[in-house]
């Protein structure tokens, strides 16, 4: 950034000011494309439930399927519905799979409309890496609670999205709703 920039801006990157930009360096990380699986062994839907509940982001653990915080949650409660085993296809599930993943789907929005109040949900998986998904290897249901006038101008020019709970507060919140 020359004089003239840091002079028009009044501030240096990262130093707030009255436009209170909102940097999240963080997401760099997922923009880029770092830390994808490449197999596997490092898969983030087969390793977080070998963890703890909280290292691993699970809310709830069902017999075949289990659900999970999204790591980049697209709002505030966003959570995935992955089944234990490893698989990519929605149509390579088991009977028991793919009634555990409906169930879980289900219960998790019971969960988060006791919890925080939306006013709709986005369900959906995107089914192989041109149809959007992240983690293409594992297949993960979303499920994302939606709320009027959510979305604004920030997603679409900053390509960025406030999301104002920490993932391990949120985590905390939804498992003890679960829990009854």
């Amino acid at each position: 950034m020359d004089d003239f920039e840091i002079e028009a801006s009044g501030s240096l990157p990262g130093v707030p000011d009255a436009f209170q930009r909102l940097w999240t360096p963080h997401r760099m990380v997922y923009i880029e494309g770092e830390g994808k699986p490449t197999g596997d062994h490092d898969c983030p839907f087969c390793t977080s439930p070998q963890r703890s509940d909280e290292d691993g982001l699970i809310v709830a653990r069902g017999e075949h399927a289990f659900v999970v915080m999204n790591l980049f949650p697209y709002s505030p409660g966003h959570l995935l519905v992955c089944p234990y085993r490893h698989v990519s296809d929605y149509t390579d599930l088991t009977v028991d799979e793919t009634r555990e993943v409906a169930e879980l789907t289900q219960q998790a929005m019971r969960v988060v409309r006791g919890v925080s109040k939306p006013h709709g949900f986005n369900l959906g998986m995107n089914q192989g890496d041109v149809a959007g998904a992240g983690i293409a290897a594992h297949l993960h249901q979303h499920v994302v609670p939606r709320w009027k006038g959510d979305m604004n101008f920030m997603p679409v020019i900053g390509q960025t999205r406030a999301v104002p709970q920490l993932l391990g507060d949120a985590r905390r919140i939804l498992a003890e709703a679960w829990r009854g």
